[in-house]
């Protein structure tokens, strides 16, 4: 067949499904322990709400996003963030009237044209928290917290939490200005897109992915020494938290995140193990979002994960693959065709009782039964011969321990019952 997924967009297999399973279930459980409450937008929106929000001069609305429009007319874009649907739908759906803040969860594909590279494709999949209704510091550090639980709980203990404050729009245009002359005199040295952020969105400088464009800024001029009194008693608030927290961090004055909508707050995690740019996910504060899309003033901070860059960084570090994983489940083996019946209805009784269960449909030799369940990583394997079938007991196998045991259906059952 000569018809292949688009560059870009990639098949999620069967075999590697499970590592997305562990990985969604360990941030949903998460969720739930924190108090998020999970909300699912379109996959796509009036494009006018992310050139809005994210900004016409980033990279991400001139050079990323899917544009179209429908049969209507109506101008639509498939969404490449989540965090300025989920706004939207907080602010249409009137959820700055109930008792704030409001913290919800999304998990989804989003859609960026880009190079396709290792942890980055043209649909990915981001999942993220966002809290509503607040201006506490507390709120910047329990997104912070979320996070790096979320991965310890994953198994690394490696990553680095980079963290900055970008300002407000009263203090940060004065460090614009400043970033501007320091790249006015290097222009002819910076990238044609560098050059025009000089002139259009100077704080999109530190966010060039171009090594030499980053060379040349690493000496510019650092955002602290231009904070307000209101930005830097938030920022010095929120470290002094994340150390009552005893959450390591480093203060990156070049991070700015490459979204427009940030104020204050930014941060990412860091792995070496997480491709070319090695974020595992970022967020920060983002206060005046609301109003940009015409809402009420409404303060939000959240954060946004990289799921396929998560899961390279953890197979890079042998953190979890199906190989790993524990065996589970019961698989119902039969020495002869007549039993198949008996195999059937023992598999649909134990999917009753909640086990996962399954039984040969190929017509194999019970050998290559054996091998099939031992293949498939099942920890259990009811074998039914013809022997056992006239002394009506089965024989159950513990394939993680090697042990075979004679019983009947019933006890069997129990014992299995009482292990799952």
């Amino acid at each position: 067949m000569n018809i292949k997924a688009p560059r870009g967009a990639k098949d999620i297999l069967p075999q590697e499904t499970l590592c997305w399973y562990l990985l969604e279930e360990r941030f949903k459980e998460m969720c739930h322990i924190y108090n998020y409450y999970e909300i699912r937008t379109p996959l796509f929106e009036d494009a006018e709400l992310f050139i809005r929000s994210v900004g016409e001069e980033s990279d991400v609305v001139e050079k990323e996003m899917y544009v179209f429009k429908d049969r209507g007319g109506r101008e639509l874009a498939l969404r490449p963030e989540g965090t300025a649907g989920v706004t939207r739908a907080y602010l249409q759906h009137g959820m700055h009237n109930l008792p704030q803040p409001v913290k919800l969860f999304y998990f989804g594909p989003m859609f960026r044209y880009d190079r396709p590279q290792a942890g980055r494709q043209r649909q990915f999949y981001q999942m993220g928290i966002e809290i509503f209704g607040t201006k506490e510091p507390s709120a910047d550090v329990e997104i912070i917290k979320f996070t790096a639980d979320f991965f310890l709980g994953l198994g690394f203990n490696n990553l680095k939490l980079h963290i900055n404050s970008v300002g407000c729009e009263k203090c940060r245009p004065f460090y614009q200005e400043a970033l501007k002359k320091y790249a006015d005199e290097r222009l002819a040295q910076l990238c044609r897109d560098c050059q025009r952020r000089a002139q259009f969105n100077p704080l999109r400088l530190l966010d060039c992915k171009i090594k030499n464009c980053r060379e040349l800024m690493k000496d510019s001029p650092q955002i602290d020494h231009f904070l307000c009194d209101p930005c830097r008693d938030h920022f010095n608030e929120v470290l002094a938290l994340l150390e009552v927290l005893k959450v390591p961090y480093y203060v990156d004055s070049h991070l700015v995140r490459g979204l427009d909508y940030y104020t204050n707050t930014a941060f990412e995690f860091f792995s070496e193990n997480a491709g070319p740019q090695g974020s595992l996910g970022g967020g920060g504060r983002y206060d005046k979002l609301a109003e940009s899309l015409e809402g009420p003033p409404v303060p939000g901070v959240g954060v946004a994960l990289g799921v396929e860059r998560i899961l390279l960084a953890m197979e890079e570090e042998g953190l979890a693959s199906p190989e790993t994983s524990d065996p589970e489940g019961v698989f119902l083996a039969t020495g002869s065709p007549e039993l198949k019946e008996k195999a059937l209805l023992m598999a649909y009784t134990l999917r009753e009782r909640g086990l996962k269960a399954d039984a040969d449909y190929a017509n194999r030799s019970l050998k290559a039964q054996m091998k099939f369940a031992h293949r498939k990583r099942f920890r259990h394997v009811i074998i039914l011969g013809k022997e056992e079938k006239l002394k009506n007991v089965i024989q159950l196998r513990d394939m993680l321990k090697g042990e075979q045991q004679e019983l009947s259906f019933e006890e069997a059952l129990n014992i299995l019952t009482a292990k799952a």
